[in-house]
């Protein structure tokens, strides 16, 4: 056998050990416990706090917004739907929300699709409706109705 072979083979064999030693040791104990998973990420989810945000925790500091938002069609979603997650700015004021910028956020509900409940939810074809324009341009999302 040629030498440059065997010391190709000699770096593919040094290269393999390093590989098995790597996986003997980064690998935590409870991988494929569930199949495919890490088994101890169960209890770490578990042990998670959920960080969402009620109306209502809003409405204490944002009343005049809840009280315009409690009187149109979108008074059963939450706040968060459109704004992100509030836990943040619950806890620190500094904190800003989002504030939805463009159509994305509209049309996560309001896109024409024939599979959605057309009764319940006003869809649009986008294009056509705003010609380019931001939604909120034209319609307060407290008050889609103005």
């Amino acid at each position: 056998m040629p030498l440059q072979v065997k010391r190709l083979l000699l770096v593919f064999a040094v290269f393999i050990g390093i590989m098995l030693g790597l996986k003997y040791f980064l690998t935590p104990d409870s991988w494929r416990e569930y199949g495919p998973y890490r088994g101890n990420a169960l209890k770490e989810i578990v042990n998670q706090v959920p960080k969402f945000v009620q109306m209502e925790d809003c409405a204490a500091c944002h009343d005049s917004i809840a009280e315009i938002k409690s009187q149109g069609e979108h008074n059963p979603l939450q706040c968060e739907i459109c704004h992100g997650p509030g836990y943040r700015h619950i806890d620190d004021e500094t904190v800003k929300m989002e504030i939805p910028k463009g159509n994305a956020v509209c049309m996560r509900c309001h896109t024409k699709n024939a599979a959605s409940p057309s009764g319940i939810i006003k869809q649009i074809d986008a294009v056509e409706h705003s010609e380019g324009e931001d939604c909120i341009n034209c319609h307060n999302p407290h008050q889609p109705w103005l």
